[in-house]
């Protein structure tokens, strides 16, 4: 009777360990609070109880946040139980100025290394790379999946508006940080990239051979509009800025940029980006 129930047990544990496991990872530029912004009916205070609600409502895994300041980010975590977040201020490393963080489900994910980095020819402390404009920062951490052990490494950023060096620069730099710091391991990498699918530093990330895509990868599509909206619902094209690019082990299933609105209103000056992918079969 042991061995019966010993087998079973083992085979209830190979079971869970092949099942593949099904991720919800998005990105989402969230928009710095501004006075300007609650002037024109778009506040902080307005939109974040929604943008709350779109990520639990999707039943977002990990999702990768920019332009948040720290207030937001921790206004953002009392409306969005169960998650944690990580990321530091690009101003000064700690609190001060936009982040790129990073939130996940603390139930179902534990960090094993987290950490971040500046894209400029300096990366460990704040300063502007190259032609940005503005400092920019990439965070990034090592998960695990506390269900089945599963790891892999997370990167998020910002890439800067206005240079254009800057971005190619910076692309070719978080290349070069995932390869040496994830090597060969599962991969994604999130953010406002400030240009579109056409864009020579975008195809230096998704000509990589190391990561693809999502949108590319994913059979079944729903990208309605560009994923920079300026808080104008009624904005049309196909101009993606925002991206989830993931590497090989990754099988991405769906992919979305949601427009969902409140009383005719976009949460974000930016629609968020979605793509549901499995891994571990």
């Amino acid at each position: 009777m042991k061995i019966k129930l010993t087998l079973i047990l083992l085979l209830i544990a190979t079971a869970t360990l092949t099942q593949a496991q099904q991720l919800n990872i998005g990105t989402y530029n969230l928009r710095y609070s501004n006075q300007g912004d609650s002037t024109a009916g778009n506040g902080w205070g307005q939109r974040f109880p929604w943008a709350a609600k779109l990520i639990q409502f999707q039943d977002l895994d990990i999702f990768g946040t920019q332009e948040a300041k720290y207030h937001q980010l921790t206004e953002l975590t009392d409306s969005l139980p169960g998650y944690k977040w990580v990321g530091a201020g690009r101003d000064d490393g700690k609190h001060g100025g936009e982040h790129s963080a990073i939130f996940y489900k603390a139930d179902r994910f534990r960090i094993l290394k987290t950490g971040d980095f500046w894209m400029s020819t300096i990366t460990d402390k704040p300063n502007k790379g190259w032609d940005a404009a503005l400092p920019r920062i990439c965070t990034w951490a090592q998960f695990r999946e506390l269900k089945t052990g599963f790891t892999f490494y997370f990167f998020n950023l910002h890439m800067d508006h206005i240079g254009i060096v800057a971005r190619r620069e910076s692309a070719k730099l978080v290349l070069e940080k995932i390869k040496q710091m994830a090597g060969a391991s599962p991969t994604i990498l999130t953010g406002d990239f400030n240009v579109d699918q056409t864009s020579d530093s975008y195809a230096v990330i998704n000509d990589s051979g190391l990561l693809k895509d999502s949108y590319v990868l994913s059979p079944v599509k729903l990208a309605p509009n560009n994923t920079f909206n300026a808080f104008d619902v009624n904005t049309a094209g196909d101009k993606r800025i925002d991206h989830i690019f993931v590497s090989k082990q990754f099988k991405v299933k769906r992919y979305g940029i949601l427009t969902n609105t409140y009383h005719g209103r976009a949460p974000s000056d930016h629609y968020p980006v979605v793509a549901i992918m499995e891994v571990g079969k």
